[in-house]
């Protein structure tokens, strides 16, 4: 008796997810949002992506937002960065750092996302880099803004693409606005490259902030030099 009705409940179970999946909005599904046996999922969500109803990301992880004529409409980069990555101190790296911080009006084909540790694989329009060794941004709880800042400072010539003095004083205004919180960008700057250090080292003495440029290491003096040397304090 309870195989035969086993087949029924699993049919019912499959029309109320359907219907839940269809009802929803905005959102990303997963197999495990879905308390069904793993083939009817897989099934399940095959059918939806095959009836556009729902946008496969990667494996295991489906977008259902609005439908166009040209098929289900992709999660903005935004939405799929949080769902791809977990905890702080992610955020904006090498043209979108620059871009986000208007030091660059270019905006790269693809968001590119710096992660404090393994980077998930690429997905979308989201393309990932890995800053595994970098643990001081998630320990210091670093927002996006302020991971963008230390993406720019590593890579400052190859990045930034208004004037030097302007591009200076600009996170030098960052840093005394308050936006970009000074304390947490020197904390997390112990695991950042010694380029990074010494350029953060003379935007915080340039700031007013010399007890802060002090808890950051120094580069060796070779590095400081060519660090200092693309700066322009005016």
């Amino acid at each position: 008796m309870t195989t035969a009705l086993a087949p029924h409940r699993d049919r019912q179970g499959a029309a109320r997810a359907r219907q839940a999946v269809l009802a929803s909005r905005d959102r990303f599904w997963q197999p495990s949002d879905l308390q069904l046996s793993p083939s009817t999922v897989h099934h399940l969500l095959g059918d939806l992506e095959d009836r556009d109803e729902l946008r496969r990301i990667r494996r295991g992880l489906y977008w259902r937002g609005t439908k166009t004529p040209l098929g289900m409409a992709p999660p903005s980069p935004e939405r799929l960065v949080e769902a791809l990555t977990r905890g702080a101190g992610v955020g904006p790296a090498g043209l979108s750092a620059a871009n986000a911080l208007r030091l660059s009006t270019q905006v790269p084909r693809r968001a590119q996302i710096a992660v404090p540790d393994r980077a998930p694989s690429d997905a979308g329009v989201v393309r990932f880099v890995s800053r595994a060794a970098r643990t001081g941004r998630a320990a210091a709880r670093l927002t996006p803004t302020e991971v963008a800042m230390l993406e720019v400072l590593d890579d400052w010539p190859a990045l930034v693409e208004v004037e030097l003095a302007q591009a200076t004083r600009q996170l030098t205004e960052l840093l005394r606005s308050g936006i970009v919180r000074a304390e947490r960008l020197a904390d997390a700057a112990t695991t950042e490259p010694g380029q990074a250090r010494a350029r953060l080292r003379a935007l915080l003495t340039a700031a007013g902030r010399s007890d802060l440029a002090d808890r950051v290491p120094a580069a060796d003096r070779r590095t400081e030099s060519a660090a200092l040397a693309t700066l322009a304090f005016v």
